[in-house]
């Protein structure tokens, strides 16, 4: 501990200490049902750490001059916000940033969402979301990035380099949700998740754990319970694995309400649970201030520590003064939200590239990319939109600032004949309309009826040379506290789409979402499919480029797409079973039985598996070899693969590479991704990619929960999605 907090703390008094430990919340960015009361005499008291929810020279000011000027040490207040995915120009949702498998893209997004951040006075961002996603009725899929701990634990280190290796403009990140969030049982949101600990360690636990790895200032714990106990309240979870196991020695905040809710789940009355929480390893107490009110009366009753109370308070304070807050408590802080920086154009070029990056072309019968001189009829109900183009935690986002699909594409293609027509609503139900509309109003339904809107949307589709639909969910129906149980197109979308797909017409469906949807009749009825998820301020304009090729689509899929919500949870890298279905394995042959595994009214492997996405041009892999093919002890192989852009259009392709254990002391996953490589080729052109691999990347956790490997023979697979690559086996002995 340094000097200055040292001799700080000696100074502290209990009540001050304890004010340290206590964030609460004043403005518009409220996430739950309480409000913190009397926030200026509490500051003015030492009875806040931290501010949630304030940005700004204005207020920022303001209330840091009330720390400085009336507490008695003059302690600086840190202030926090949910920076997801930009600030104020805002990027493609995380989920939709996971599809570019661009780490040195996704790192610059962090950057200049910092950049943005930091001139508004904040010090800390509550981001990355890092929670494995399997389960697309999770409306929090939006924030993640997708199923696989690998990929997530590259975007993870990324995002955490972003926000806190910017130079001046450097903040804190905070990984969240620690752990098990993304697990909720039924895609319901605050459920229980459950799951053994070797699934933690193996599949949902690496992206956390690279986040601390790469640094990360602080981690927030998750509303859900882990091991029956709740998270923000698990010793085993906050103090045994994140410090003991690995090490992190930042603070841990609790997130909105979490210690209270505590409540609910049984585990004892307010002071109850918030002594549990600090015993715990919780270390600052968002918003319902249970450490505030009650910690020193479970002092006097021997339940905490004072000591308790001082590290957790030192914790905080080495945070402020890693930030230099000390030395300077307005740092970045500008009377006026600088035009250089924000919404700038510089900001503005690097959304409308991720938006275009984040795409994935899901399917294309020779339709896209459009001609600039083509009629087209675009149709549907987020196509002339932009209050939903920014998608959900897009908290300091104005829509007036974003581009719709309209006018993107007339951005694009000046010389096109574009007509409009609304088609559908997002939906016709006024109390999902309602729920959608919780943040201000998103969904507006048009009133006329069903068949009118689609006769008027088939007559303009009659005239035009091609059809683009642009059709999905509203923004707030992804994110927090929006489960969906039914994920197809929501409202009429589903029978639009039909109707345009009768007229004969080329129909391009370009969709809006913050999860994998069930599209298995549109994706039937479509000629092109576009994932456009929510694409940010520069959306339309980033969409355009790819409808027109002015930006060839190469977006991987990091989450699979299901048939059907019965096939929930589906993802590539599941375990084997002893009753395999046909192509599970090379060899297996499907003969008539009714003892398999496998569903009797839908395949077993997901509408689009995890990796997929298409390209305008076509790529052509070549065989994979090994530098060797037996190998002993902490040898390196290298793997190779030679990859040829085979079609018309130059283009990027990422190169996937997994490698499976067939035999182990435990069953193993069929595949599992272990790199990947982004490559950009002319047409024509060729590369050789290669991969370097080590007895790290054979590791797994045992029973035991060691990490190690064994000695045996692998298959080390190359290709362009989880689903189709070529593999070669290598014995590897110790």
């Amino acid at each position: 501990m340094s000097d200055v907090i040292s001799t700080l703390l000696a100074h502290m008094t209990l009540d001050e200490k304890i004010g340290q430990l206590n964030l609460v919340i004043a403005g518009d960015a409220v996430t739950g049902a309480t409000v913190s009361e009397g926030v200026v005499q509490k500051i003015a008291s030492g009875a806040v750490g931290g501010m949630f929810g304030v940005y700004g020279a204005t207020p920022v000011r303001a209330l840091q001059t009330v720390a400085l000027e009336k507490s008695r040490l003059k302690i600086p207040l840190i202030f926090g916000l949910d920076v997801i995915h930009g600030h104020r120009t805002i990027f493609p949702i995380p989920l939709g940033l996971s599809c570019s498998w661009d780490l040195a893209m996704i790192e610059n997004v962090a950057k200049l969402s910092g950049d943005e951040a930091a001139a508004e006075g904040l010090h800390w961002v509550f981001s990355p979301m890092v929670d494995i996603t399997r389960d697309a009725r999770w409306g929090r899929c939006a924030e993640a990035a997708g199923e696989d701990a690998y990929l997530g634990s590259r975007i993870s280190a990324a995002m955490v380099r972003g926000y806190q290796e910017n130079g001046d403009n450097s903040l804190l990140a905070c990984v969240k949700h620690f752990a098990l969030y993304g697990a909720a049982e039924a895609g319901r949101d605050y459920h229980t998740a459950d799951m053994s600990r070797l699934a933690m360690f193996e599949q949902y636990f690496p992206p956390y754990k690279a986040a601390v790895d790469a640094g990360v200032a602080s981690v927030m714990s998750s509303f859900n319970d882990v091991e029956g106990i709740p998270a923000t309240g698990n010793k085993w979870l906050l103090t045994d694995v994140l410090r003991k196991q690995w090490g992190f020695d930042g603070f841990v905040v609790s997130d909105y309400t979490s210690v209270n809710e505590m409540i609910d789940h049984g585990m004892g009355d307010l002071q109850t649970v918030s002594a549990l929480a600090l015993k715990a390893g919780l270390d600052m107490d968002m918003v319902g201030e249970g450490f505030l009110t009650t910690l020193k009366k479970s002092l006097d009753e021997g339940k905490v520590t004072e000591d308790d109370i001082t590290t957790a308070c030192a914790r905080i304070l080495r945070a402020k003064q890693k930030l230099g807050l000390f030395d300077n408590p307005f740092r970045n802080l500008r009377d006026e939200s600088p035009k250089e920086i924000i919404l700038s154009p510089k900001h503005r070029a690097a959304a409308r590239d991720a938006a275009a990056r984040s795409c994935v072309l899901l399917k294309n019968d020779n339709i896209l990319p459009l001609q600039k001189t083509a009629k087209i009829a675009l149709i549907g109900p987020l196509a002339d939109d932009k209050r939903n183009m920014q998608g959900t935690w897009s908290i300091a986002g104005n829509w007036e600032e974003c581009v719709s699909v309209l006018q993107g594409m007339k951005n694009a293609a000046p010389a096109a004949d574009i007509s409009y027509a609304l088609g559908a609503n997002v939906t016709d139900d006024p109390l999902i309309a309602a729920k959608a509309n919780i943040f201000g109003e998103k969904v507006i339904i048009d009133p006329r009826p069903e068949n009118e809107l689609i006769a008027e949307a088939v007559r303009e589709a009659e005239l035009a040379d091609v059809i683009v639909a642009v059709v999905g969910e509203a923004q707030e129906m992804s994110g927090e506290a929006a489960s969906r149980a039914d994920i197809g197109l929501p409202g009429k979308q589903s029978a639009l789409i039909a109707a345009l797909a009768a007229t004969g017409k080329p129909l391009v469906m370009v969709f809006l979402s913050g999860r994998p949807l069930t599209i298995v009749n549109e994706s039937k009825q479509a000629g092109a499919i576009v994932a456009m998820w929510f694409g940010g301020t520069e959306a339309g304009n980033g969409i355009a480029d790819v409808l027109f090729g002015d930006y060839n689509p190469a977006g991987k899929l990091s989450m699979s797409f299901p048939y059907a919500v019965g096939q929930i949870p589906v993802y590539y890298n599941h375990k084997k079973t002893g009753r395999p279905y046909a192509g599970e394995f090379p060899g297996v042959v499907d003969v008539p039985s009714k003892f398999r595994s496998r569903y009797l009214d839908i395949p077993n492997e997901p509408l689009y598996p995890f990796g997929f996405g298409l390209s305008y041009t076509t790529f052509e892999y070549g065989d994979v070899t090994l530098s060797e093919t037996a190998a002993r002890g902490n040898a390196t192989l290298t793997a190779s693969v030679t990859v040829m852009n085979t079609g018309a259009h130059d283009g990027e392709e990422t190169v996937q590479l997994y490698i499976t254990d067939p035999v182990a002391s435990l069953s193993r996953p069929v595949r599992e991704l272990k790199g990947f490589e982004k490559i950009a080729l002319k047409r024509g052109e060729s590369k050789t990619v290669q991969f370097t691999i080590t007895t790290d990347h054979l590791k797994f956790y045992n029973n035991d929960l060691h990490h190690d490997w064994e000695a045996g023979e692998f298959i080390i697979a190359i290709g362009p999605n989880s689903a189709q690559t070529r593999g070669v086996a290598v014995t590897w002995e110790k």
